[in-house]
């Protein structure tokens, strides 16, 4: 009989996990959220279960004794939790193997030590990873904090222990704020993670946000596939990414490499993870923490290596070994993903939630599109606003940058504001050209009247109707395809300035 495997999450990545379990020919099982009933990802599985969440507090991905019990229930043989959701939580973990389920991705205590920042900075430091200044672990009170930040100096950051997503997180620049922003950051991390304990740590003004894929397997054998650069954030959380880096020395790639795949062997560290780096205007990096799960931007580690990491993360939870070696490992060209959110960045990327009536993706051998909807789909409140990714492959920077610009001319949706005129105006800016930009530049160089004008959105819905009456109505070969329709050229044309 073929496994069986479980999703536990939806949208693009549901599509992405179902795609590498046919590929293995297992059978790929996913749930049906009434907040969601008419998703895309449903119509690729090989059976539905119906989670009837629509009274619940939480959707069916934040249940995990729901999931764990409808699992069993289905004679479930495996578990991939996607990213985000529960892909963290080791008490998930715990309960799948518990039932004898097979938990795609690390240990519950390595998710748990991970996922304790002081717990995995202290395993940092016994591999000899250079951390950033601040407290070796929790401070009891903003008294205890405020002397750190006095020998270290402001300004300082505090960070939630158990933590993510920029919860939890303040920056303090000077003493006469810390008491209040310390009960600030506790509140907040209490709430979200049922853990107030905050760190203290020296505050980098203008970092980059650098991160290493490791790949390792239960037989000890680790390998990484180089570098992503992340540093295009907004409130921390990533908005477009590349991969490899353009800040990185061969030296510094070298040595950043080594250090991850040191620090995965010595905790025993087994499926995909990252180790996340925070590199520092001088060229100093610091280990800053560790994701045990997938991440949002791994196809563009997938594009520059041709390793398929969704497929061997379902093959070492089989126990197959890990056949890759660090010299098999050869990066090739550029990529450059980006996220397509349907937030409107002139608004202060204001979500947007309702019909999406029409949407258009880039095609070509060098774009690959990962997305959970089409034409026709229903954007809800419920869940995360990202909709689509969108992720092209240049022979090096310069050519990706301008190839994955050309396909976001090429995207149109209709009904809902999106962060693609956001992205175009990144890759234009001088300070993403010339690979300067930090983590900071969202916050301090981005604008609202950086991006096109409205007449630049009416003209992209005009040319994607004419897409969709030509695609409609099948205009008869004796008339101009939309293809080479002149509007359309001089729109393109308009945008790229030719």
């Amino acid at each position: 009989m073929k496994k069986r495997l479980l999703i536990a999450n939806r949208s693009e990545i549901a599509i992405r996990i179902i795609r590498s379990a046919h590929k293995l020919g297992i059978l790929a099982v996913v749930f049906q959220s009434d907040k969601e009933p008419d998703a895309l990802y449903l119509k690729y599985a090989d059976e539905i279960i119906p989670a009837r969440d629509a009274g619940a507090e939480k959707p069916i991905f934040l249940d995990a004794e729901r999931i764990v019990s409808l699992a069993v229930k289905h004679n479930i043989d495996l578990i991939h939790p996607g990213y985000g959701f529960l892909s963290e939580n080791p008490d998930f973990a715990a309960l799948c193997i518990e039932k004898g389920i097979n938990f795609i991705g690390p240990s519950a205590e390595l998710i748990r030590n991970m996922g304790l920042k002081t717990v995995a900075k202290s395993m940092a430091i016994e591999a000899g990873l250079p951390l950033v200044p601040g407290s070796d672990g929790a401070v009891n009170d903003f008294d205890e904090a405020k002397n750190f930040a006095k020998k270290i100096g402001y300004p300082i950051l505090l960070k939630a222990s158990a933590g993510g997503g920029g919860r939890g997180m303040r920056i303090v620049e000077k003493p006469e704020t810390i008491e209040r922003h310390f009960k600030s950051a506790y509140d907040e991390a209490l709430a979200a993670f049922g853990n107030g304990d905050l760190f203290v740590e020296k505050y980098l003004r203008n970092p980059k946000h650098i991160e290493f894929q490791i790949l390792g397997d239960k037989h000890g054998n680790v390998i990484h596939l180089g570098e992503r650069e992340c540093s295009l954030q907004r409130k921390h959380q990533k908005l477009l990414e590349e991969a490899p880096s353009a800040s990185l020395t061969p030296k510094m790639r070298k040595e950043m490499g080594e250090m991850a795949v040191r620090f995965a062997k010595k905790i025993g560290y087994f499926s995909a993870g990252t180790i996340e780096y925070i590199l520092d205007e001088d060229g100093s990096f610091y280990f800053m923490e560790m994701n045990t799960r997938i991440q949002v931007e791994h196809p563009v580690t997938e594009m520059i290596s041709r390793v398929d990491l969704v497929d061997w993360q379902i093959r070492i939870e089989l126990d197959e070994i890990l056949t890759l070696k660090q010299e098999d490992i050869k990066i090739n060209g550029w990529a450059i993903e980006c996220r397509v959110n349907t937030e409107d960045p002139q608004n202060r990327f204001s979500p947007q939630t309702g019909f999406i009536d029409k949407i258009l993706f880039p095609k070509s051998e060098d774009i690959r599109i990962e997305s959970g909807v089409q034409s026709g789909s229903v954007v809800t409140p419920y869940f995360d606003s990202m909709i689509a990714k969108i992720i092209v492959h240049g022979t090096d920077r310069k050519d990706v940058i301008k190839k994955t610009l050309a396909a976001l001319f090429e995207f149109s949706l209709i009904g809902l504001k999106t962060t693609v005129p956001f992205c175009r105006t990144v890759l234009q800016h001088p300070e993403f050209v010339d690979a300067t930009y930090t983590t900071r530049w969202v916050d301090q160089i981005f604008t609202p009247e950086m991006l096109e004008n409205d007449d630049d959105e009416l003209i992209g819905a005009l040319a994607a109707t004419i897409i969709y009456a030509s695609e409609y109505l099948q205009l008869s070969s004796d008339l101009p395809s939309y293809k080479n329709d002149s509007l359309n050229v001089w729109v393109l044309n308009k945008r790229l300035n030719y």
